[in-house]
C-alpha cells in the first residue's frame, strides 16, 4: 500500500509555531513514528507553501497511490483549485486537521475541499494523520 501525506502552508513550522495549537513535535519526528508503526505501508511525504505545487503533487500521484492524507492548511478554506484537483484524481483523499477547526475562527468552519474528499478528521493533534492512514487500512 502506498499512501501520500501532503501538508500545505506553514505546516513546515510544526514544533516551533503556535505550540498551544499545534504541539511541540516536528512533522519529521512524527513521520518517523508513523513509518515505524506501519512498516508494510510505503508512506511518502510532501509539504509546500505554494498552492500550485500542492495541485501538481495531487496530479502526479493521483492515479497511482492508494490514498492521500492531506492537510491543506489555510488553503482548505479558500482553494477551489485544490478541491477541483482532488475531484479530478482517482486516488481517495482524507482531509485532516491537527486542531479542531470548529473551535477556532469562523472562517475555518468551512472547507472548500471536504465535498471532494472521502472524509474529514480534525482535532486529534498529529494523531489526525494516523487516523487518516487507518481509514485506508480499514476500507
Amino acid at each position: 500500500m502506498k499512501i501520500q501525506i501532503i501538508n500545505g502552508p506553514n505546516l513546515n513550522l510544526l514544533g516551533v509555531r503556535e505550540k498551544s495549537i499545534y504541539g511541540n513535535s516536528s512533522f519529521d519526528t512524527y513521520l518517523a513514528e508513523l513509518r515505524q508503526r506501519y512498516p508494510a505501508i510505503q508512506i511518502e511525504y510532501y509539504q509546500s507553501n505554494v498552492e500550485g505545487e500542492l495541485i501538481n503533487k495531487l496530479h502526479e500521484i493521483g492515479f497511482s497511490f492508494d490514498g492521500v492524507v492531506m492537510n491543506a492548511g489555510a488553503y482548505t478554506h479558500t482553494s477551489v483549485a485544490i478541491a477541483d484537483a482532488i475531484a479530478a484524481i482517482n486516488t481517495p483523499v482524507i482531509e485532516v486537521h491537527i486542531s479542531n477547526v470548529y473551535k477556532r475562527e469562523e472562517f475555518r468552519h468551512h472547507s472548500m475541499l471536504a465535498a471532494s474528499c472521502r472524509g474529514v478528521i480534525a482535532g486529534f493533534g498529529l494523531d489526525s494523520y494516523r487516523l487518516g492512514l487507518e481509514s485506508f487500512l480499514n476500507s
